[in-house]
This record gives C-alpha cells, structure tokens and sequence, in this order.
C-alpha cells in the first residue's frame, strides 16, 4: 500500500501484506489474505485497522507492529466500533451488548426476542435510518434504539430450507395497521448505567437523525408524527433523559421527510448545519443554533443555500477556511459535482461541472479525494482527482473549475466492445411545463431504416432516478445487453422521482402510480414518434416501484403494451408497510379513494398482452401477498398473466439468482415480443 503525496506525486511504500502478516504473527495473530479492508482511523497517528474474522487489530505500520487488539463474538451483528475509544457496541440474538477497549462486555440488554430489538435499524429502515447505534463523539456514551414490535401483525414468511417448512414471521406493519412503538436510550460506558429518552406519548411516532453534541452532553433527535407532515428537532439532557428544548419546527400539508441529522460546526459548537427541503421547497443548507440561544420555532435558522436546485450531500466542513463541502446538482439537474459555501452564503464549485462526483473529504477539509465518472466522455471509465477545497491550484486538464491534480484516468471497459449509442434529452411532462430527463439506448449496428422492438424500462417512485451524468449516463448493464439483442432501449424519470424538489415529487400525493403514468405516456409518444420503432412491439419492465408501474401500464394501457415483466411489484398500496405507504398515500382509512383508485386488483380484468409477475419467495419489503393477490384476481376475472418466484429469495436477487433473473426476464421478451 503505497501514499500519495499533496502534489499528487506517488509517495513511498507504507506497508504490504507481508508487512501485515508479520507483524500479526508476533502478535501470536492468524494472518490476513488480502489489504481490501483496511481503514485508516487516525488521521495523525500511523495505525490501520483490520477486521478480521475473530477480532480487531491496530497496526502500527511503521514499527511494524500490533499495538492493541479485541477479540470479537464472531454470532454478533450490527458491530459499532469507535475509534476513540475503541469501544465495540454489537448486537446478539437482538440484545445490545458493549465491549470497551480493555476487552469487559457489557449485556446492555437482556430481554430482546423478534418481539423486543435492541440497537438495530428502526421504523424499517426509513427516514435516512440504515442502522440502530450511534457513539458519542469520544465514545463515553452510546446512543441506541429499542423497539418494541409485539403489538405488530407478524406476515407468515415461510422457510422451505428445513426439512418441513416452517414459519419464520416477519412482524410487518402495513399501512393503516398497528404499528411499532421505539424507544432511544442511552449507556454511559463508564457508569454502566442506562437512562431513556422522556419523548412522552404519542408511542406510534418516528424517531431518526440522532445526533450528538460535541461535548456529548446533548443528544439530539428528529420527532416525526405518524401522519408525517409535523417534525420536530428536539434537544435531550444525555445524563437524566429529560427534554431540553425544541430547536425547529416543520410543516408541510402533505408530509415533510427529514433525512440528515445536524451537524456541528466544528470552528463553533453554538451553530449547527441542517439539511432540509421542507423550507423553500429545494433540499438546501440551513444555519442553525443550538439551545442557547433562542430559536423555538425555527427563527434564526438561515439559508446557507438558495436557489431551484439541491444539495445532494453534506460532506463535512474545511475548518481553517470555515467553509462547508457539499455536493449539488447546481449546474446540473442530472449531475453532481462539489461546491463549498461560506458563512455567509458565498458559494464556490471547486469540481470539475460535469458528471456525477463521489467524493470524500480529508478529516481536516482541506482536500477532497474525488472519484467520477462523465456520461459525455466515453473514452475514460472514470477519473480520481486530488484537489484543494478552498478552489486555488492549477487546473486540472480542461475541466472547468477543477483545480488539483489528477490522480487516474481508468480507460473505457467496454471499447473494445461492440457498445450502442446513447441518447439524452428532455420532453415536457404531462403537465405540459416540467423537463423531464430520458435516455434511449440504440441497437447495436443500429439502421435507421429499419424498425426495432422497444422495451421501457421503469421505476418511477421517491428516492430513485434513472438518468444522470455519470458513465453512460447511468445505464444498466442489462439495457446495453437487450441493445446489443436488437431492441431499443428507452427510460424515463418521471415526476415523483428524486432530486428535482419537493414540488416535482409531491406531485404524486395520494394518487401513486397515477401521475406517473401520465408523464411515461408522454414518453411512449415520444417513443411512437421516432420512425425505427416500431409501435406494435412495445415492451415495459420493472422492479419494486417498477414492478408497480409495469403492472399498472400494462392494465391502464392494454393495448398500447404487448409484453410486461413486473418484479416484486406492489400490487395495491394497503399490503404496505406504514412508514413509507402512509407518507404517500395517507392511511387507506383516511383516503379510500385513492387506494382504491391505485390498486391494481380491480385491473386484473382489463389484462390483455403478456405479463410475466416475478417476487421473491421470502420478500421482506414488498410481500408476497401482493403478487399471489395479482394472480387471484386474474383467475377470478378470466386473465392469464405468467408468473415465476425465487424461493428462498428476498426483495431482489442476488448471486447466481440475479443471473438467472435477466436470462429469464430476457427470454421473456424475446420469445413475446421480438
């Protein structure tokens, strides 16, 4: 493993396996088999971590040796290890248990079943949530959920695996149902002692967005309603679980949907950072200050970030210049590129504009590792760039407002390739006013002359797009492969998807799938329209959300497409889980209509091409009671869709399953629609 130097030169060796492996066998330590894992914790300090299968290692590679070590419980799950401290929280058979860095566990909890969980995800993994843990700063205290799901319908999956198959419940809270009641509480290592946070009632509410406060005294938090359309920001007393104060408040008619916890200044930890699209209608960077100051309602909180665009990610912060690093579609509403913006609002691009840019910044701020990727440049695959955050520097070729160096220019995998072409462009949505973005892959060896069989391809819900400027803008492997079948290839994001602000989402409200249909239909036009495609063989696929608006095109639309592949689709929005379903849809008590209206068993009557349905025989996320209901309807109304199921599988294929997956969804429409 070699460094790189600040002028982008290559450094000198700082360790290789063999180094690694001799230092752990001094150590009396089981070597490693490759460096893919290592982590550089300390920014000052010359230490990797390595996680190895029965404990956690640090190096010190320059002495070449081990300078601590922690056996690990190799039945835990949900490990948390914090590198101050080095203390290790984990959970096991859904208890929570923490192991300090002298290596004394603690049963945090004792009482976790299926029933009871402890420091796992939340609110099925929701609202930015994706795990159930959160260390303080320096690692004294341990923040975590607790959920209580017994009061929760358990859905009867099935595991076929045993000898004969048995129940494995899934306690699954579908919309308008019971749902689960959560808990935070918080362990001081050093007391041993546990105190929960005093939220008072409601139970049925979500809590997310756990933050600490630097001198881990605070604990703050997000307190959503059920209904999702009231958050607040709340500060809690770390040491007692009583409510300090509420910092923010929020309000929208429809919902409002906090993703990112605040984050402290780290020049002044009187101010936080907070990232909300629920002010001006543009996900964007707003000040904010803690309890000491006055604020009870959001007054004082300031715009850092204005404008009809998004900020995509808050990096963190380049405290000698007071700046914060964030990435934003500013310049681009398919791209993403890094900005940083000053106290008072002052904001700078210090990327390259174009393509979409995944970059991590170094643990004071000053430089950013950025790697990325250019639907426009299709000679390189992708390019790591090292530059300064504060803009200043050569350029970086001819990349405009990219100033550093370059660390690597991978080339193009598929040139030598036979690869189709790929299109970009905008039509207007079916309000006849909104841009919406679309890609056309072409047929390999394409003729204009000659028409082709079409395939949109489909997903079309919150939190997704399809169409960016990344490499090949954003295509999918299987499109490029159908496009080398001889189909062409279209894809549209529709309003409802990601990234293009609350309006452009919202649009959507309470009428899922509606909408969104409208604005595909404008693209199957533009489809029509194009004089190698022919209007006959037209084919829609999707997965998820996709699956849904497959299945629902295909019905609304009989006679527009001949072949559908729906995977995991919902089928009717009342066999969804509250927290995601009742933010779009309200509770089907509260808007019957409309559930009514977007449920798809009604349409199994009005079915006329070929429809395959795929789920996954253990579906945890979009159950398969949805896909079984599809095929019921259909018996009953006298329709005849395929359907094919992955026992054993979840929510999407993985492995050897995901192969088999496309050959079978290919072989579908070539023997339906080719």
């Amino acid at each position: 493993m070699k460094a790189v130097k600040e002028d982008g030169k290559e450094g000198s060796a700082l360790f290789s396996l063999a180094d690694i492996n001799a230092a752990l066998a001094k150590a009396q330590i089981s070597p490693v088999q490759h460096l893919y894992t290592t982590e550089f914790p300390y920014a000052d300090r010359p230490l990797v971590l390595l996680d190895l299968h029965d404990r956690r290692a640090l190096v010190d590679w320059e002495q070449r040796s081990v300078v601590w070590s922690q056996p690990k419980d190799t039945a835990a799950s949900a490990e948390d290890w914090e590198p101050t401290s080095r203390n290790l929280a984990f959970v096991r058979a859904h208890n929570l248990y923490v192991t300090d860095s002298s290596g004394r566990t603690t049963a945090v909890s004792s009482d976790g079943s299926l029933d009871i969980e402890y420091g796992e995800s939340v609110h099925r993994d929701e609202f930015g949530i994706t795990k159930g843990t959160f260390w303080s700063p320096k690692g004294q205290r341990l923040a975590f959920y607790r959920m209580d799901q017994s009061m929760v319908t358990k859905y009867p999956q099935v595991d076929i695996s045993a000898r004969c198959a048995a129940l494995d419940p899934d306690p699954y809270p579908m919309a308008g149902e019971t749902s689960h009641e959560v808990s935070v509480g918080i362990f001081d290592v050093q007391t041993q002692q546990t105190v929960y946070l005093q939220t008072g009632n409601p139970k049925d509410r979500y809590f997310t967005n756990l933050a600490w406060s630097p001198d881990e005294q605070t604990l703050y938090l997000i307190e959503l309603n059920r209904d999702q359309n009231h958050a607040t920001l709340d500060a809690y007393d770390a040491r007692t679980g009583q409510k300090i104060k509420m910092l923010l408040e929020e309000r929208n008619e429809k919902y409002v949907e906090p993703l990112h916890p605040i984050q402290f200044l780290p020049w002044d930890a009187t101010k936080f950072v907070y990232l909300t699209r629920n002010r001006d209608g543009w996900n964007h960077l707003f000040l904010g200050l803690t309890p000491r100051t006055p604020s009870p309602k959001g007054e004082g909180v300031t715009n850092l970030t204005k404008g009809d665009f998004e900020v995509i990610d808050l990096l963190g912060f380049n405290e000698k210049d007071k700046t914060i690093i964030y990435t934003s579609n500013e310049d681009d509403p398919i791209g993403c590129a890094v900005y940083s913006v000053d106290m008072k609002g002052h904001r700078k691009r210090i990327s390259a504009k174009e393509g979409w840019h995944n970059a991590s910044l170094s643990p004071a701020g000053s430089y950013i590792v950025d790697n990325w990727t250019w639907g426009g440049n299709a000679k390189c695959g992708r390019m790591i760039d090292l530059y300064p955050t504060n803009g200043k520097g050569r350029p970086i070729s001819s990349e405009e407002g990219a100033r550093g160096m370059r660390l690597l220019t991978a080339p193009e995998p598929w040139a030598d390739f036979a690869v189709p072409e790929i299109r970009v462009g905008t039509l207007k949505a079916a309000d006849g006013v909104t841009d919406l973005y679309y890609r056309l892959v072409l047929p390999t060896d394409f003729d204009p002359s000659k028409q082709y069989p079409a395939i949109v391809y489909v997903y079309g819900g919150p939190h997704a797009h399809n169409i960016d400027s990344s490499r090949h803008y954003g295509v999918r492997g299987w499109d490029v492969w159908m496009a080398q079948k001889g189909y062409v290839m279209f894809c549209l994001d529709n309003r409802g998807s990601e990234h293009r602000g609350l309006a452009f989402e919202q649009a959507t409200f309470r009428r899922l799938g509606v909408e969104e249909m409208k604005d595909q239909m404008r693209g199957v036009e533009f489809l029509k329209s194009l004089p190698y495609v022919d209007a006959s063989r037209l084919g829609v696929h999707g997965w998820s959300f996709g699956g849904f608006m497959t299945t629902s095109l295909m019905t609304t639309y009989p006679d527009v497409f001949r072949v559908g592949v729906a995977g995991g689709p919902v089928i009717d929005w009342k066999y969804y889980e509250v927290m995601y379903g009742e933010r779009y849809m309200d509770t089907p008590q509260q808007n019957p209509e409309g559930y009514a209206e977007t449920s798809l068993l009604a349409k199994a009557g009005d079915l006329q091409g070929r429809l395959l349905l795929i789920y996954g025989g253990n579906d945890p996320t979009c159950v398969p009671q949805h896909t079984l209901s599809f095929i019921r309807a259909s018996i009953d109304a006298g329709t005849h869709p395929d359907l094919f199921t992955y026992p054993g599988d979840g929510h999407n294929m993985m492995g050897t399953d995901r192969v088999h997956l496309h050959e079978h969804i290919s072989r579908y429409f070539d023997d339906h629609l080719k």
